[in-house]
């Protein structure tokens, strides 16, 4: 009786040994089914066929899988979707379920039908790309912060990330980023935890981790000077200088050097006239006031900011700055300023040691149309709802605070793209 006892007792533990390894073993052909038919679907979505080729694709890798569609008894069901949650969400991933009632070795003694087996992959399309409007270069730590409800739109371009930290992208306290694409250098970045208090991310925006091509686009020549020719800021940097002036070198595409420039001194309306202008160290500093008007004239304008120059707007300020080609607040074209410069705004020295932050703060009433580079420099966007900003910006870290702004590829920063189909997760 012990003998027949302990071989019952053996019995037993083999057939459940038996039926545990039927369940891998049936997991893992799930799970190469489920992979290979969302990679099938993918390359259906980069080849631009319809949702029914997709579907036939992943139903015949599926069946070359083990998981036949087709059975009249027991078939295979495989459904694809489009993930609307999770770091792989968007139109260009595709994600696969696989699914079938199984059976095992000693539980079909008792049922033919043990339980479903549901397995998921996500491939990505690959083939999708889109012009970069936002270029962050710092390559670590949090590169994008958006907060207190701050909005950056680039509907018809993409966001560009080098950081290869998992905090690359923060978006907290209502802010929205609704950009055509997110990417980033970082495959471990998630935004189940870096989108929080509200932030979100728009349901068009391609989220793209894990990208091979860093941002880092061909900056323009800096124009040439000498310090020692350079003059003195004719704003006196807020001193009390009542009459209004008008700054500017004699025609659009020549150049001329301040050592500083301050705008809106005791609610002066102070012209700038089209051209290119060096700040040498100084600052370009926009005062608030300027009798709640902007500071016409800035139309047509190119900032070469040199050897530690800053940019200040304060609270307050009015200020209307368009780039050489560019189209004014008004509809009207900028006079081009020539030398590479056009749809350029503001371009701090690449080759600065110790970079200074562009700072556009406090509610500024603000229309800029141009692109900001600083490609080793933060910019900072805060408390300005009525900021308007079209144009690129190249930088190292962004942080728009309480403000909009508006990103278009005015200017040539490159272009994101996917590659080819593969399998994400």
């Amino acid at each position: 009786m012990m003998g027949l006892f302990m071989a019952i007792i053996g019995m037993g533990f083999l057939a459940f040994a038996l039926d545990v390894g039927s369940l891998f073993r049936q997991k893992r052909m799930a799970q190469a089914a489920a992979d290979a038919a969302a990679v099938a679907a993918a390359k259906e979505v980069f080849s631009g066929n319809s949702a029914a080729n997709e579907q036939a694709m992943a139903n015949a890798v599926a069946k070359l899988n083990g998981f036949d569609t087709t059975l009249s008894r027991n078939p295979a069901t495989v459904t694809l979707t489009t993930p609307t949650a999770g770091a792989f969400k968007g139109s260009t991933y595709v994600q696969a379920t696989v699914a079938r009632s199984i059976t095992t070795p000693f539980m079909a003694s008792f049922s033919s039908r043990f339980a479903t087996m549901r397995v998921t992959a996500t491939a990505i399309a690959g083939g999708f790309s889109s012009p970069s409007c936002v270029c962050l270069e710092s390559g670590t730590g949090e590169d994008l912060d958006l907060e207190d409800n701050a909005t950056l739109n680039a509907p018809n371009c993409g966001v560009v990330d080098d950081s290869a930290s998992n905090n690359a992208v923060y978006i907290s306290s209502g802010a929205t980023l609704a950009a055509g694409s997110l990417g980033t250098v970082s495959t471990t970045w998630e935004n189940s935890s870096n989108i929080s208090n509200g932030g979100t991310i728009s349901s068009s925006t391609n989220i793209i981790k894990g990208i091979t091509s860093s941002c880092a686009p061909t900056m323009p020549t800096p124009p040439t000077f000498v310090s020692s020719s350079c003059k003195p800021d004719p704003g006196n940097d807020g001193s009390a200088q009542a009459v209004a002036f008008t700054a500017g070198p004699a025609s659009a595409t020549e150049s001329i050097c301040y050592n500083g420039l301050t705008l809106g001194a005791n609610d002066t309306i102070d012209t700038l006239s089209p051209g290119i202008y060096i700040i040498n160290g100084g600052y370009l500093h926009f005062l608030s006031g300027a009798g709640s008007q902007p500071n016409y004239g800035g139309n047509g304008v190119f900032f070469y900011l040199a050897n530690g120059a800053q940019v200040k707007i304060e609270a307050g300020a009015n200020v209307n700055l368009v780039a050489g080609g560019n189209k004014t607040s008004t509809g009207q074209t900028a006079p081009s300023v020539g030398s590479g410069y056009d749809g350029i705004l503001m371009y701090q020295s690449p080759t600065a040691s110790s970079p200074n932050q562009i700072v556009i703060t406090g509610g500024s009433t603000l229309f800029m149309n141009g692109a900001l580079f600083a490609p080793s420099a933060q910019v900072t966007f805060s408390n300005g709802s009525g900021t308007t900003v079209e144009g690129g910006i190249v930088c190292s870290k962004l942080k728009v605070d309480g403000a909009t702004l508006n990103a278009n590829a005015n200017v040539s920063e490159g272009t994101l793209t996917n590659g080819s189909p593969k399998l994400v997760q």
